[in-house]
């Protein structure tokens, strides 16, 4: 079992900045594959970013160039980088975590409140 916490959500002006981090319990963090999830009222829970444990990353069309996603597998978190932002971004983003060795695993954080506004 792996539990997730995120943080770095809050208000921002549009243009601004956040820095998002999920921290995982446990001691096989490096070999999750991690992502970041987002769901706006309404809407349906989409991919925003993901990095493979090799460190190889994807990003949804709409955030590609201003949202970044790393990993630091000595302390457990993988941050997300989102810059740029405008209203269309506000959401509950949500971290996940997932593996296949060892068997499969799958598990999200609590989500964290992102809100672009003026």
């Amino acid at each position: 079992q792996v539990q997730l916490v995120e943080s770095g959500g809050g208000l921002v002006q549009p243009g601004g900045s956040l820095r998002l981090s999920c921290t995982a319990s446990g001691r096989t963090f490096s070999i999750y594959a991690m992502g970041w999830y987002r769901q706006a009222p309404g809407k349906q829970r989409e991919l925003v970013a993901s990095i493979t444990s090799g460190g190889a990353t994807n990003y949804a069309d709409s955030v590609k160039g201003r949202f970044t996603i790393s990993r630091d597998n000595a302390k457990n978190t993988v941050y997300l980088q989102m810059n740029s932002l405008n209203p269309e971004d506000t959401a509950v983003y949500y971290c996940n975590a997932e593996k296949y060795i060892g068997g499969y695993g799958n598990f999200w954080g609590q989500g964290t409140q992102v809100t672009v506004s003026s």
